[in-house]
């Protein structure tokens, strides 16, 4: 269960829409622009623009940078340490020759000479690298020759994408390192924001993947999509990963920036990439995918309710935040700002979800989040029927976040003191105790039942715990607000 499905509550803080600046440049238009322009003017650009480019590109396309590189080279180390060569290079080269028509691919084929000539330096030293060096020179080569290839259009860099997920989240791999390692090398988030998404230790963490990658390259593991019949006992940590990437992209675990919006985008492509991947069984047969043997039939109803779930939650994005960054509690948002194209899409998901009578927790949780998007108010909202799909949420998912989230929905249907006494319940188990969000919840129980002293007390509690400064920022003003 996730940090948003608190906050969608009405009775949490709410994180905001806001774009990174890497974003805003791109989405701003200052990136479309510069790929475009002569080679005469792109050369003028400063080396701050340039910066300010490849920090876009960064954030935006590392992953699908690195993704393509692992397929050409075979490893995530000298991928990921070629890919930041070639960065470096373009912080020096850009200025004086311009930024290429296409970025991206300029990107590609330099890491993968700064790979060649990291392997030729490492053949003077260990033979058994020189055959690997003429082999990645042979394809290369090749690869050259082929304008499909040299040109490393988008579908082939998704299908890379995918790939690396897959491998990524290979069943020989310990679960808690699917995930570790998926986020960290598909998705580019830091070692600390993983360990806070799992509420362990940044060494744990950083354990954990070294150690998968160690399996991934002994094994060794193949780099690709699994066939059909391999793909129910596969899908399982794929649709986890995404589901915590689009998590930490709706919320971020700390920072300046209270989303990160190439995370929650990101996680919805990769979600209509497993849509494309598992088509409709009627509409081809289970006989004909190899599947008819597998089972109780999971796993295609919970792809269509993780992205109907991130859709509907990606939804209010516009109506989070005030236009100077301040968080919006659901109860004041302007629900005409909701995106109703991302809501019909959703609700249109859920209904194919729900009618297989075989989903799972996403689509529960996408139910939730469907009530919410159908109420014209927090007052309207049918707080029983939500307290009704955590009940089986409890019983098919336990864990302490999901009865922090029925507490919250049972404060508004029964009132503050009724979901003190399950907020307190949950809180005694102990899990929790380092969750800010728990506290903050317990503080605005307290608040509403006048219980100034403890609220205050809880409030702190939840400061002292949260990383995010916007967040922090809120829970400040609330016990400024305390009388």
């Amino acid at each position: 269960m996730s940090r948003f499905q608190s906050y969608d509550l009405g009775t949490l803080p709410r994180s905001a829409g806001i774009d990174p600046p890497f974003a805003k440049l791109i989405l701003g238009g200052w990136f479309a622009k510069v790929v475009v322009m002569s080679e005469r003017v792109m050369s003028e650009c400063s080396a701050e623009q340039i910066r300010e480019l490849l920090d876009s590109l960064y954030r935006v396309d590392s992953g699908r940078i690195l993704a393509t590189l692992i397929r050409l080279l075979g490893d995530f180390d000298l991928a990921e340490e070629a890919m930041h060569e070639a960065f470096a290079a373009a912080l020096s080269l850009w200025p004086r020759s311009g930024v290429p028509g296409n970025p991206r691919p300029w990107l590609i084929s330099t890491a993968r000479f700064k790979a060649i000539d990291t392997l030729r330096r490492r053949a003077r030293l260990d033979a058994s690298q020189d055959e690997l060096v003429r082999y990645l020179e042979a394809q290369w080569s090749s690869a050259e020759r082929s304008k499909e290839e040299d040109s490393l259009e988008d579908d082939r860099l998704e299908d890379d994408r995918l790939r690396l997920i897959f491998t990524c989240c290979h069943p020989s791999l310990a679960p808690e390192a699917r995930v570790a390692l998926t986020l960290r090398e598909v998705c580019g988030l830091t070692t600390e924001e993983i360990a806070k998404a799992f509420l362990t230790t940044p060494r744990t963490l950083a354990q954990r993947i070294v150690r998968a990658k160690a399996k991934i390259r002994e094994t060794p593991i193949p780099y690709e999509v699994p066939t059909p019949q391999e793909l129910p006992e596969r899908l399982g940590a794929v649709l986890q990963v995404i589901y915590l990437v689009f998590n930490e992209g709706y919320s971020a675990a700390a920072g300046a920036e209270l989303t990160r919006a190439e995370l929650t985008g990101e996680a919805i492509r990769l979600g209509r990439l497993l849509m494309e991947l598992r088509p409709e069984p009627e509409v081809i047969g289970l006989e004909n995918m190899g599947l008819e043997n597998m089972g109780p039939q999971v796993i295609d109803p919970e792809i269509k309710g993780l992205l109907s779930l991130m859709l509907l939650q990606e939804s209010r994005h516009a109506a989070r935040t005030s236009p100077t960054g301040e968080l919006i509690l659901l109860e004041n948002q302007d629900r005409s700002l909701w995106n109703r194209e991302q809501i019909a899409e959703g609700m249109a998901l859920l209904e194919k979800a729900l009618k297989s009578r075989r989903f799972g927790p996403y689509t529960l949780q996408a139910a939730i989040a469907a009530i919410h998007a159908e109420a014209e108010s927090v007052a309207l909202t049918d707080w029983r029927q939500i307290i009704a799909l955590y009940d089986q949420l409890v019983r098919i998912q336990p864990s302490p976040v999901v009865q922090l989230n029925r507490a919250v929905a049972i404060a508004m249907r029964d009132g503050p003191e009724a979901g003190l006494a399950h907020i307190d319940a949950v809180l005694e188990h102990g899990e929790l105790a380092n969750y800010y969000l728990a506290h903050s919840a317990r503080a605005d129980m307290y608040r509403r039942l006048g219980r100034t002293a403890e609220a205050r007390a809880s409030y702190e509690k939840a400061l002292a715990l949260t990383q995010q400064e916007p967040e922090r920022q809120f829970l400040q003003e609330r016990i400024r607000q305390l009388k």
